[in-house]
């Protein structure tokens, strides 16, 4: 950043003897700014005492003056510097510091870590009934909002883009006082800003963080009022009261209310919107004063639907806030992200938080007239290309080819409303979005503007091939309906996060799955309707944040943890037909994509048991992470040594996941009745395949409520490398009334230890022998033949797999490979032997001998790259003919057709033109070549 020096008048004397003033600004850069960043020390927690004064606040304050002072030099420069300062719960400020600054800090006994300032990405009217609170409006007893008295007076914090306070969603009517606990506060509680009430009982913004890091403040007002909509969504799905009559433009009509009714909510704005120069987000150092100010505020529950990069718990600002929220009891939800379908490492891991997967529910949100079809490829405009145009990027469809037809889309690389708008920017009456490849059969419903239908991608390729099949192509529309009961339902939605945990593999994630997809909810009327359909994790995560909330009213004593394993224990991983869940592509699910299963809210009110974590298990947790008591004794607030004897393998969570089974592991789990006294719980193992797994004691018998028992379970692989993949499993506690269940996950994997041996790679290869041999002892139907060298075989060449194929991702325009040589099976010397290779490094070097072979023939003879010329080189007075074979549905053209060449080394030009012969005729690659022949030779063949 540029600061602005002092501001000099200085007087100029002209030639004549008058006076001209004139302002000179003096420029310079200074040095509180000049190569600085933001960046946030965490120090971990305070220990005011339970009531916090203002002068435990003001001391807080002070010490991080003087912490920082004592490396910026003086107590001014530090208050110049910080720009957030952690006083409550969270111990730590956020600062701009320069790089140097910053190592030397992270050096200092109080700090616990140092981490930049980041930008974090944002990640009903029947989904309620799905989960089975409700049927047919009508609430019967053993839904958990009669339980729960509907989360009556539960707190419910969220992190997000603030509030549309007037929505009807968060109306006050027939609501009591203000709970007396509650703290917090409206910052500009004013008609322009946010306006509180009972229901909305605190709205706050933070910004200082953005400001920070992008070096302006955010353009929206300074106040928590919602100018996205995500916000007012996410919180009144959460704790939203009852608005009959919700729906969106006539459609998914019934009352939207949120998981806790009756709870009251609290707005934190944490994320500001992208503008024209950038710099949209939720930046940690907000999220971590918003997470700081939740917890002195009161809150029960804190919902964030909020993520990033997978990356270390003590540099993740949510996973540090979420620690010190827990050790309050407050329970903490977080979604998974946006970043499926592949498997990937999971994007936000923290150990104490809940974490949501997502589904599809059992609701699908779908002047019937015939029009002209076309698809963007065919309607694309002369300076767009047709690529661009297929996926109705903006400024790509030509209105004079779409005007007055249904336009088909394709979905991928921008927005699907930004399609849509494309296509009526373009005048289309109507369009079709069709999933692209990774979408699948994935269906959303959009908030269009205009008619528009969502298909799969199996259909749209069928809507292509009539498109291709027919001059004139027509399609109509029918008015949309709203679709309930359908099946089968749940299923993992494509663009849900998947597992596996890639900062703690000893531990499961995502954690739970809750409805996502197609969500009817309130929204910020400065963007769209009171309510409008979204889709994301972050509509997961307030649906369970919602069911946190009821557990909270239902059981206040409870601590995150056991509320967070009765939800997890009373999950279900089968959907409305009994079937397996599936994902996208109509696969079965694994816990990878779903966790625990599908939330099961009127099982969770009452798990029987559950599996609880104290402030000890989360130390012993991170102490198995990072081995630094001194570190760890920060986060605790308190004198703690590491215990050198434990094992994250067996923190208390409720699941079990062993990431490098070899030979025999034994874990223990602690679990606690919450379900009565005298009851008597057997357990009822499914072992992965290919694994043993032997729960001691088989049987658990509690006396009284809160007892608590602990077991052992012991993995054993029954052949050396029988996990190869992840498999799993699953361990039952039941009294015959409660089903307690956890996963079981197992992933086999050498032991070597750091210095690998002879005898190691001995046992691995004999290891290998007995799987095989497992095998062949259950299908004894091989046999093995001498080894014979074969010649002559046909269909060759063939292009190997392991073969890195095109097309160019850098540069299009050229193909890529250039050739192909052999590269399978190559016998060369190797020292004073022989052996065999493959790979395109044996391809590579037939190549070299080639072009060895062709500078000696043509010593003269440069590098060359031949684009659109052609040199003769093969003799006087030749001439040659153009051949050409066009791809399928394109013409090719060459013109001169013949070229005549005099002499050698004569240069001849010519062109190429291609068309498609109708529009759309390649919606992916397709080859062809052009050929010069001189009688029966072919010169020269280019793939086109």
């Amino acid at each position: 950043m540029v600061a602005f020096g002092p501001v000099h008048l200085l007087n100029w004397r002209r030639r004549g003897g008058k006076t001209d003033s004139r302002v000179c600004v003096h420029v310079e850069l200074s040095p509180s700014f000049a190569l600085k960043k933001s960046y946030v020390v965490y120090m971990g927690g305070h220990s005011h005492g339970p009531e916090i004064t203002a002068q435990d606040l003001d001391r807080a304050t002070n010490s991080h003056y003087e912490l920082l002072g004592s490396y910026l030099g003086s107590h001014e420069r530090a208050k110049e510097a910080i720009f957030y300062s952690y006083t409550s719960h969270i111990n730590g400020f956020a600062a701009h510091l320069e790089d140097q600054e910053v190592e030397e800090i992270s050096k200092h006994p109080e700090v616990v870590s140092i981490f930049l300032n980041r930008a974090r990405k944002l990640h009903t009217t029947r989904s309620w009934e799905f989960l089975g609170l409700e049927r047919d409006g009508n609430t019967g007893i053993a839904s958990a909002w009669k339980k729960a008295r509907y989360g009556e007076d539960t707190i419910i914090a969220n992190l997000d883009t603030g509030v549309w306070p007037e929505s009807q969603s968060f109306n006050d009517e027939g609501m009591g006082p203000v709970p007396s606990r509650w703290k917090g506060s409206c910052q500009n509680n004013t008609k322009a800003g946010v306006p509180c009430n009972k229901k909305l009982i605190g709205a706050k913004y933070f910004d200082k963080g953005f400001t920070a890091a992008v070096g302006r403040r955010p353009s929206e007002s300074p106040s928590a009022r919602d100018d996205d909509g995500h916000g007012s969504h996410t919180l009144s799905t959460a704790g939203g009261g009852f608005v009959p009559g919700a729906n969106v433009f006539g459609f998914g009509n019934g009352t939207a209310k949120g998981g806790s009714p009756k709870a009251r909510v609290a707005a934190y704005k944490v994320c500001w919107q992208e503008t024209a120069q950038g710099g949209g987000g939720c930046y940690d150092a907000d999220v971590l004063a918003a997470i700081d100010e939740a917890i002195h505020d009161g809150a029960d529950v804190i919902s964030m639907s909020i993520g990033g990069s997978p990356e270390d718990y003590l540099l993740d600002p949510i996973a540090l806030g979420s620690f010190q929220a827990i050790q309050k009891g407050i329970v903490v939800v977080c979604s998974a992200g946006n970043d499926g379908p592949g498997l990937k490492l999971h994007p936000t891991l923290r150990h104490g938080s809940l974490q949501l997967g997502e589904s599809l529910t059992n609701k699908a949100l779908p002047k019937e007239s015939f029009y002209p079809l076309i698809d963007g490829a065919s309607a694309h405009l002369p300076n767009a290309s047709s690529a661009d145009a297929n996926l109705c990027q903006a400024n790509t469809i030509d209105p004079q080819k779409v005007k007055g037809k249904i336009l088909l889309c394709v979905r991928g690389v921008t927005a699907r409303l930004d399609k849509g708008k494309e296509a009526a920017r373009a005048g289309a009456v109507g369009m079709i979005l069709a999933n692209d490849v990774s979408s699948q059969n994935e269906i959303i419903a959009d908030p269009h503007v205009l008619p528009a239908a969502h298909i799969s991608y199996s259909d749209g390729k069928e809507v292509f091939s009539y498109i291709g099949s027919t001059k004139y192509p027509y399609a109509y529309l029918t008015r949309s309906r709203t679709e309930l009961e359908t099946k089968p339902a749940p299923a993992i939605a494509a663009f849900s996060s998947r597992g596996p945990n890639v900062i703690t593999p000893v531990i499961l994630k995502p954690d739970i799955t809750a409805p996502g997809v197609n969500i009817i909810a309130a929204f910020s009327e400065a963007v769209s309707s009171p309510f409008n359909i979204e889709s994301g994790t972050s509509m997961s995560c307030p649906h369970v944040s919602g069911i946190a909330g009821l557990l909270k009213t239902l059981q206040p004593d409870w601590s995150p943890a056991a509320i967070k394993s009765a939800i997890m224990t009373t999950a279900r991983s089968r959907d409305n037909n009994g079937k397996p869940i599936s994902n996208e592509i109509k696969e079965k699910a694994t816990p990878f994509d779903y966790g625990a299963g599908h939330l099961r809210p009127n099982r969770a009110m009452d798990p029987g048991l559950v599996y609880d974590l104290n402030k000890t298990d989360y130390l012993n947790f991170l102490c198995g992470t990072y081995n630094k008591s001194s570190r760890i004794a920060k986060l605790a607030n308190e004198p703690f040594n590491c215990s050198k004897s434990f094992d994250v393998v067996d923190f208390n969570y409720p699941s079990i996941t062993v990431p490098n089974l070899n030979g025999t592991v034994t874990l223990t789990r602690r679990i606690k009745n919450v379900g009565g006294s005298n009851v008597i719980y057997k357990a009822v193992v499914r072992s992965p395949p290919r694994i043993s797994v032997t729960v001691e004691p088989k049987t658990l018998k509690f006396e009284k409520t809160l007892e608590e028992k602990e077991f052992k379970v012991t993995l054993k692989a029954e052949i050396a490398g029988a996990a190869i993949d992840y498999v799993f499993g699953s361990l039952l506690w039941t009294d015959e009334k409660h089903y307690v269940r956890i996963l079981c996950g197992v992933l086999g994997g050498h032991s070597h230890g750091p210095e690998i041996t002879a005898a190691h790679l001995d046992r691995a290869t004999n290891s290998h022998y007995e799987l095989l041999g497992f095998y062949m002892e259950r299908s004894p139907m091989a046999y093995m033949t001498q080894p014979r060298t074969q010649v002559g075989t046909k269909s060759v060449p063939s292009i190997a797999a392991f073969s890195s194929k095109g097309p160019n991702a850098i540069t299009p325009g050229i193909l890529k490979p250039d050739i192909t040589a052999p590269g399978v099976n190559i016998i060369a010397a190797t020292g004073t032997s022989f052996a065999m290779e493959s790979g395109t490094s044996m391809s590579c070097t037939h190549i070299s001998g080639i072009a060895d072979l062709l500078k000696t023939l043509h010593a003269d003879g440069i590098p060359a790259a031949i684009k659109s010329a052609i040199m003769n080189v093969g003799g006087l007075n030749v001439t040659y003919n153009a051949v050409v074979k066009s791809p399928p549905d394109i013409t090719v053209s060459v013109e001169p057709k013949t070229l005549k060449f005099e002499t050698s080394l004569e240069e001849k030009e010519f062109k190429v033109t291609m068309k498609a012969k109708k529009a759309g005729a390649a919606t992916d690659y397709v080859f062809g070549s052009l050929g010069q022949m001189m009688g029966r030779n072919i010169a020269l063949g280019v793939l086109l």
